[in-house]
């Protein structure tokens, strides 16, 4: 009972960050920023497997604000880079997806020290259950293609990023953090 008091406590408080106009501002930057490398930083390999950097500015909003803002900004991003360059059909699910994993940084990044376990915790957490799992079963209710033969390029996609993923959020945070970027948009 008391994981579940921490863990709603952790969502409102996220939430609350919402209040403050400066992290709106920084929302706003970190969403240009994801829809811009979205845009540009994108490469299509096949139908059903992309490579972005975009997920940069959503990890670092989770870690900012947590898990709420994570997941709002996660879930914005991937329509709002629908919107500017549209591949193939929108489909709600990978909406969907993109929260779940910007909910999923905010609850292992928010309020705690940086490190690489954490770092490779969450990564391989959303690698997991939400890019190898639930986006191969979006891929599969679009396309009826079969979840079997979906899954081994998926997963080793996953494999060969999450390495290279963590290093790079661990160096842009590291180096933003050593800057003082980020306690530049705390301060109050």
């Amino acid at each position: 009972m008391e994981k579940c008091k921490k863990l709603r406590d952790l969502f409102r408080e996220s939430a609350e960050e919402l209040k403050d106009s400066r992290t709106l501002a920084v929302i706003a930057m970190l969403l240009a920023l994801a829809v811009m490398l979205g845009f540009f930083g994108t490469v299509q390999v096949t139908d059903f497997l992309k490579i972005g950097f975009s997920f940069l500015p959503n990890e670092i909003a989770a870690m900012l604000f947590g898990p709420s803002v994570g997941g709002i900004v996660a879930g914005t991003a991937d329509i709002l880079k629908f919107l500017v360059k549209p591949t193939g059909a929108f489909f709600p699910g990978f909406t969907i997806s993109a929260a779940a994993g910007g909910v999923i940084y905010g609850l292992i990044l928010y309020k705690k020290p940086l490190s690489v376990g954490r770092i490779i915790l969450a990564k391989v957490l959303v690698a997991v259950l939400v890019n190898t799992c639930l986006n191969t079963f979006w891929l599969t209710v679009m396309y009826g293609s079969s979840f079997a033969v979906l899954l081994p390029a998926r997963l080793l996609k996953q494999i060969l990023m999450v390495p290279v993923e963590t290093v790079l959020f661990y160096l842009v945070v590291r180096t933003l953090s050593r800057a003082k970027v980020f306690a530049l948009m705390k301060s109050h």
